[in-house]
């Protein structure tokens, strides 16, 4: 892609918010809507918001970020106010933000379909999802009514259905769409196509944490294939405490999943490995650790004169902040291209911030894309 500059390449509002709307108030969801308050009166470039790519993208600064449309099935959410229910159980995440005001955002009901694993039923209560007995809305209708123009998937890992159904929601009411979750929507050619039709921008698949598990493992992969090293054997496993650890103990929901963790770490090896020698994917359920996610990573391989070399390393995250400083870039991306009107998969910030993008780059070349997509010197 030439170094061309395109229309509105400074972003140039259209309006000053930018109204999104949020599938599923759970602990991804409490964590950005914290933050969006947590960094309200961050107006410029000169404080350090970790976490971010700048404070301020295309003139966008956090504060102009305003949810206005909410959706989840758990009956201690539904119809409360936005602020009061990403604090509600199940959710688990750290709380660092405590005073959030009315956001005058009542949670509506969503179709279940897939979205609860039926083993969830074994669990406590206060551990697991309550479906409501709520009769679901039409989310398309409520899109349209809210005005939203970027609507937020946090469905739960292994909710293909419930995915699909919220992206064909955004297509109708006219939304950009940020897929957050392993389902393929933006790197599936049919999907794309569907978005171009409707002339909106997505980004997608399976959000990358700030400093989590995929990130770490893949830039270790890279170095040891940019310094020469045969990687012979890797895995990655991972343990929390959170709704998203007990929804991956069916086994039958992580097949996308599995795909899009092994993906993203191969794309940065120098061949592939076979399903023997790499494992990555999540590994138990543990309670007391909450939104806590420990992972651990090793790799083996061989370097000069065929001598052996193995690395080990043990990662403690609060899972959830994690990916959602990533999510207040991505909205910012996302009205950058509503304002240009660029539609389809969004490329470069797709591989920059998601496991499973319709193209892989290593990290650093994704990023400089991004960096050219924001003074528009990218397309997309």
């Amino acid at each position: 892609m030439s170094k061309q500059t395109f229309k509105n390449s400074q972003g140039v509002h259209q309006g000053r918010s930018i109204k999104i709307a949020i599938a599923g108030a759970g602990n991804c969801s409490s964590s950005l809507i914290q933050g969006i308050y947590y960094y309200k009166d961050v107006a410029g470039n000169d404080e350090l918001v970790p976490g971010l790519m700048h404070n301020v993208i295309g003139n966008y600064k956090i504060s102009d970020i305003k949810p206005v449309c909410a959706f989840d099935v758990d009956k201690r959410k539904i119809g409360k106010d936005l602020s009061e229910a990403i604090f509600a159980l199940p959710n688990c995440t750290k709380i660092f933000c405590k005073d959030i005001p009315k956001t005058g955002v009542k949670v509506k009901m969503g179709p279940v379909l897939d979205g609860v694993a039926p083993h969830m039923e074994e669990y406590p209560e206060d551990k697991r999802f309550v479906i409501s007995k709520e009769k679901p809305v039409d989310v398309a209708e409520e899109l349209k009514k809210s005005g939203a123009e970027i609507l937020i998937n946090y469905m739960p890992v292994g909710s293909q259905k419930a995915t699909e159904y919220y992206a064909k929601a955004a297509l109708e009411a006219g939304c950009a769409f940020i897929n957050c979750m392993p389902v393929f929507i933006a790197s599936e050619q049919q999907w794309q196509e569907k978005f171009e039709e409707k002339r909106l921008p997505c980004i997608g698949d399976d959000i990358k944490s700030q400093v989590g598990a995929t990130i770490v493992h893949r830039i270790l992969s890279h170095l040891f294939a940019e310094r020469g090293v045969k990687i012979e054997r890797s895995y990655q496993l991972n343990f929390g405490g959170n709704t998203d650890f007990m929804n991956m103990l069916s086994r039958a929901r992580l097949k996308s999943k599995k795909i899009s963790k092994t993906e993203s770490v191969e794309s940065q090896l120098a061949r592939r490995l076979s399903y023997d020698n790499l494992h990555i994917g999540p590994s138990d359920y543990v309670p007391f650790l909450k939104d806590n996610k420990i992972c651990f990573i090793r790799i083996e391989g061989r370097k000069f004169g065929n001598v052996p070399i193995e690395l080990e390393l043990r990662l403690s995250v609060e899972d959830s902040p994690n990916s959602a400083g990533c999510v207040i870039d991505l909205i910012r991306l996302l009205k950058l291209a509503l304002d240009r009107k660029v539609s389809g998969a969004l490329i470069s910030s797709s591989a920059y911030f998601m496991k499973h993008p319709p193209q892989q780059f290593t990290d650093e070349k994704a990023r400089e894309m991004v960096e050219e997509f924001i003074k528009g010197q990218r397309e997309r």
